[in-house]
């Protein structure tokens, strides 16, 4: 995350956010070609993916980031060393899309190798969500991850996503998720970012329904709960140290893509220098290019 005051970089698409290691890491695996290369990689995962410790926060957005680009290495991994929680978790989080039930299986496993870590639960929770399970099956994975990591963020955004109306929710649960959450969260929590996550995505779930639903949309913004959703993280988010989890930079770019779509421009303008250029792929490419979209928008 930049500092205020310093030259802010050009805009790219950053999977790995401020994460200088994993961004070292990452350019490695996507080039490794060969035996040779690909087993160098895969050490320098494995060094990695150690070094996180008990920062399950960061383990889990380096791992989701390595799993998506370079999936046959994690196959490869695993392949090696069957019986490593690390490689199992980066081949199941390799394939979750294409293998639900396989990677659920591959997370338990893992949880058994390392049963401190609420990552393998993160997975199971993944993955039951994309087989769309009942709520029965979700409960127990749920108990798990809050006893070792109660405010995960990860966890917290699969439930969101569990509870959605397009999902296997409706808005009356997403509320009342959303109200148990924020009555005991604590504001610099890795899961600040849930009650702005829901509002953009209730943002563009009424642009995509068209009709009625999108007459309203210029005022969506000036609704009471929503400015106070926008206000409160524009006065604490920003400053330097208040955000300290992995998805730090990803939540300031919430942030700045809610602002500007609320024509907040001006307010806007101090969470860009503190993003730096660094850019993800929602909420910024939901209308375009979303290196195109956040340049425009930073230099307006």
């Amino acid at each position: 995350m930049a500092l205020f005051g310093s030259k802010p970089q050009g805009p790219r698409l950053a999977p790995e956010l401020d994460d200088v290691p994993l961004g070292r890491v990452l350019r490695n695996v996507v080039s490794a070609r060969g035996i040779g290369p690909q087993d160098l990689a895969v050490a320098q995962v494995e060094r990695l993916l150690r070094d996180t410790g008990h920062d399950w926060d960061r383990r889990l957005h380096r791992i989701g980031v390595l799993a998506q680009a370079a999936p046959s290495l994690a196959r490869t991994w695993r392949e090696q060393r069957p019986r490593d929680p690390d490689a199992l978790l980066l081949a199941a989080w390799s394939e979750l899309a294409t293998d639900p039930w396989g990677a659920l299986a591959t997370c338990r496993l893992a949880a058994e190798r390392r049963p401190a870590d609420p990552t393998p639960w993160v997975g199971a929770l993944a993955a039951v969500r994309i087989l769309g399970r009942p709520t029965s099956e979700l409960a127990p994975l749920w108990h798990e991850i809050h006893a070792r990591d109660p405010w995960h963020r990860e966890a917290h955004l699969q439930i969101l996503g569990y509870l959605s109306p397009e999902e296997h929710g409706s808005q009356t649960a997403l509320r009342d998720f959303l109200d148990d959450v924020m009555a005991v969260m604590p504001v610099d929590a890795p899961t600040a970012c849930l009650p702005l996550t829901a509002a953009v995505r209730q943002y563009h779930r009424d642009l995509d329904a068209g009709g009625t639903r999108t007459l309203g949309i210029s005022q969506y913004w000036t609704q009471p709960h929503i400015v106070r959703v926008l206000d409160q993280a524009l006065a604490r988010w920003p400053n330097p140290g208040h955000l300290r989890h992995a998805a730090s930079v990803a939540d300031l770019g919430l942030l700045a893509y809610a602002l500007v779509r609320a024509g907040r421009l001006r307010d806007a303008q101090p969470v860009f220098a503190v993003i730096d250029g660094l850019v993800t792929s929602w909420p910024w490419g939901y209308d375009g290019d979303p290196v195109e979209r956040f340049a425009h928008w930073s230099r307006r």
